[in-house]
């Protein structure tokens, strides 16, 4: 009887700036409840963060600052194999390997570059090839299943492709994983209303101070629609963000509220920060006490590293093999 092939998930974040909001509920949150699923992998994607973050003391800060709010927000390493990407050097040789076969085509297609280089970010090698860099973090440790937005899954459908490519010219190496696109997950708006993202400078942030994050909760725009006047919350970018904080009771009390009038967006925006700040807040204690012991959190980074690397060897070696290297 053929058995069934264990999922084995992984995530990667670039630690490119302070996580918000929007990591949290796109990325964050959806990775951490994947930690009961099956083999989870989650890696902080230092190398592709060097096509943005130039400061090399602002990306040591940020990576390991990536590191405290996952295992603040709940990651368990014995369930999750967490690490640096640049810990894992098998990833840049197999990224080698896999650009062998990858036609300029398939990267020419890629709209992540084009709409990169359109916000002004410079247009080098490194960010034309980042397809090929992802590839080989997803097939180095044999991935089933990748977990991605919408605006991600043309990067998983390349590494199926180069894996395909790969395995009818060499043999069979690579496991063909598959997207996972979770419709389910809002997309956060910003307080200016587009989709939260650092290049908008529109976030609010995961652990930002009390004082900063009542002023960004403050600073979310809305209409013009006076105190009294009926409001529409499916428009609303303050009830938006309440939502994903808000229990059934509490979300259907507030759309009562906006559509019977005599409720300001002032009022909303206070609830909005309320809500929001004692829902991060036992995360915040434990974000205190893991800054308390840093090498505790160098420890978890190590051992998730070695673990990673024991799995890329092992693809790495094979793909060795059958290129001819061995």
């Amino acid at each position: 009887m053929k058995t069934e092939t264990k999922l084995r998930i992984l995530s990667g974040i670039q630690p490119s700036g302070k996580l918000h909001l929007g990591n949290y509920f796109g990325m964050m949150r959806p990775a951490l409840e994947l930690q009961e699923q099956g083999d989870a992998y989650l890696f902080i994607a230092n190398y592709h963060a060097l096509t943005t973050v130039s400061d090399p003391a602002i990306l040591r800060a940020n990576s390991h600052d990536v590191a405290l709010d996952f295992l603040a927000c709940g990651l368990d390493p014995k369930r999750t194999v967490f690490f640096r990407q640049s810990d894992v050097p098998e990833v840049t040789e197999l990224t080698w390997l896999l650009s062998v076969v990858t036609p300029m085509g398939l990267l020419e297609r890629c709209h992540s570059y084009k709409d990169k280089v359109a916000k002004g970010i410079a247009a080098s090698h490194a960010l034309f090839s980042y397809p090929v860099l992802m590839a080989a973090d997803i097939l180095a440790v044999q991935s089933t299943t990748v977990p991605v937005g919408r605006d991600q899954k043309q990067h998983v459908e390349v590494t199926r492709d180069i894996a395909i490519k790969f395995n009818l010219q060499f043999g069979e190496v690579f496991r063909i994983p598959e997207p996972v696109i979770r419709d389910e997950v809002a997309v956060v708006p910003g307080l200016d209303g587009q989709k939260m993202s650092k290049s908008y400078s529109n976030t609010i942030e995961i652990f930002g101070s009390e004082k900063e994050t009542r002023a960004r909760c403050m600073r979310v725009v809305t209409d013009s629609k006076g105190l009294q006047d009926p409001k529409d919350p499916s428009t609303c970018n303050v009830f938006a963000l309440y939502r994903l904080f808000a229990s059934d009771v509490e979300r259907q009390e507030m759309e009562s509220r906006y559509r019977t009038g005599g409720y300001g967006y002032g009022d909303a925006k206070k609830k909005l920060f309320e809500i929001l700040w004692a829902y991060f807040e036992p995360f915040r204690r434990r974000r205190k006490e893991l800054e308390q012991d840093p090498g505790y959190v160098e420890s978890v980074l190590r051992d998730g590293a070695s673990r990673a690397r024991a799995e890329a060897r092992k693809t790495l070696d094979a793909a060795r093999r059958a290129v001819g290297l061995e």
